[in-house]
């Protein structure tokens, strides 16, 4: 394929490339960046409206970027960042949050940075609810985000925009990060591949230190292993702002996971599970999901048994919630402090999560960081007989929008007690158990590789009879993304998604 410079690009042709090939084109002159960047920018016009998955344009930057001097392995691909923790100098980054939407960053964030000594086009950010405290994108600043698979559904969250506009062929990678299962769930959602790296492995800086005591990670949301796998390439690394650093395996051909691709992966010894950690009825597509990859990986040499670590997931699941709260009373505080906007800037969920880690102790906190290291311990034990961990990443198919919203009856009683300032009462009551069962019944097998530090991966091998897709999860040990990236690189040949297209005009 060649187009002249005044040529447009189709959407059919720019959709039947990854984002490794469409830099291939531009690398050999078959294209030019700024006849992707229309592409791009033209299908965002036709399908953002029903989609509502990027919130926030950069149009003329880009434009500008795209008529520049680009090199990298990613030149002259266009690109969106999600709306958090991924910072672009100059340019709001909301959060999903009121409170920031009006708030230029000051600085690029790392991840930001990379991307663009990629040669990566950026011309958006991304949907996200506010701080990224939800396992579906319906903010109050933007309003919902909607699943291309079917519309009246949701993403998931909170990397939901990206995997929306990934889905529906905006851009064929997109910006994303994982603090609960923020790429895998959007992933599992939208029929699209999503790994969480280990612990380390990719700076949050440099505004940010580690997110969420390390359970948090930057990284993307692709349609290929491939485009993932060369992005870990492009992120992983060293900064001298970081508090730590994970070198890359020594596993690696030439360094690169791009490479390693080349290489099937050894027969893996994988334990697969479907029960729900929190004791929640199990959607049978979820079981369906897990079974038809256990019966996959089987015919591919490797060895698929029944088991799970032993750990308790309603404990963890606790054990989660509180650093969650607590780092959501930070970031309430720090955005007042940064804005001066009023406590009522807040959505009423994120009031109550900052009250309850505000109510939390010191000794309390520190106790709940002691345990976590016991479910890395039974993680560790788990992988010392496994290789990989097999689970739904959801329990069932994306949600109806709406459908995870807090209850109106813990709505009205929350606002209560937040008038009060009585709302740490919740944590004494039975109303934080019903939450928990409310909002995270859906995704309750994402948390415990952000928890333990351990990658894990989301991969699209199962749609269900209605047409939506359904991911698989594989949680590792440490420092396993070689070849869990070469096991998903082996299971996209075996049944390969990336033609899968959702029927959206």
């Amino acid at each position: 394929m060649a187009l002249n410079e005044s040529a447009c690009m189709t959407f059919d042709e720019y959709q039947a490339h990854d984002a490794l090939a469409l830099a291939d084109l531009v690398a050999r002159g078959a294209v030019s960046p700024r006849q992707l960047l229309d592409a791009a920018m033209a299908r965002a016009d036709a399908v953002n409206p029903a989609l509502n998955a990027v919130v926030r344009r950069q149009d003329d930057a880009a434009r500008a970027t795209a008529t520049g001097p680009l090199s990298g392995s990613f030149a002259g691909v266009p690109f969106l960042v999600k709306d958090l923790f991924q910072e672009i100098a100059g340019v709001p980054c909301s959060y999903g949050s009121r409170a920031l939407a009006s708030h230029p960053a000051e600085q690029d964030s790392d991840v930001v940075k990379r991307w663009r000594q990629a040669g990566l086009v950026i011309f958006g950010q991304t949907n996200t609810p506010e701080f990224g405290a939800k396992n579906v994108t319906e903010p109050d600043q933007w309003r919902a985000a909607r699943n291309p698979w079917d519309t009246g559904r949701t993403p998931g969250g909170s990397s939901g925009g990206s995997a929306a506009a990934v889905a529906a062929g905006i851009v064929p990678v997109a910006g994303a990060n994982d603090g609960g299962g923020s790429i895998r769930i959007p992933a599992g959602a939208c029929g699209l591949f999503g790994l969480k790296s280990a612990r380390g492995r990719v700076s949050m800086g440099p505004v940010t230190s580690e997110g969420l005591f390390g359970a948090a990670v930057q990284g993307v949301i692709s349609r290929s292993v491939r485009d993932s796998a060369a992005m870990l390439d492009v992120l992983q690394g060293p900064e001298p702002h970081a508090p730590y650093w994970m070198p890359a395996s020594n596993a690696l051909p030439q360094g690169s996971y791009l490479n390693a691709l080349a290489r099937p992966p050894r027969p893996l010894r994988i334990g697969f599970s479907t029960a729900s950690p929190l004791g929640t009825p199990v959607d049978p597509q979820a079981v369906a999901a897990v079974e038809d990859a256990a019966r996959l990986l089987s015919s591919l040499g490797h060895h698929v048994e029944p088991a799970e670590p032993a750990i308790d997931g309603m404990a963890l699941t606790k054990d989660f919630l509180q650093a969650w709260f607590c780092m959501q009373a930070v970031l309430v505080a720090q955005v007042r402090q940064q804005t001066g906007a009023p406590i009522s800037a807040f959505e009423t969920d994120t009031r109550i999560m900052a009250a309850l880690g505000r109510g939390t102790s010191g000794p309390e906190l520190v106790s709940c960081q002691m345990r976590w290291h016991t479910y890395t311990q039974a993680l560790a034990d788990f992988h010392g007989r496994h290789d990989l961990w097999l689970t739904p990443t959801l329990n069932g198919p994306a949600l109806p929008i709406g459908q995870n919203a807090t209850p109106a009856h813990l709505q009205m009683g929350s606002r209560l007690l937040l008038s009060l300032g009585l709302a740490g009462l919740l944590r004494h009551t039975g109303l934080l158990d019903d939450l928990i069962h409310q909002t995270l019944a859906w995704t309750p097998y994402t948390q415990v590789a952000n928890l333990t530090g351990r990658p894990a991966m989301s991969v699209p091998l199962y749609w269900t009879p209605q047409g939506l897709p359904l991911g698989v999860q594989f949680v590792g040990p440490l420092d396993s993304e070689v070849w869990m990236l070469q096991l998903a690189a082996q299971l996209e040949e075996a049944r390969p998604w990336f033609q899968r297209r959702p029927a959206l005009s």
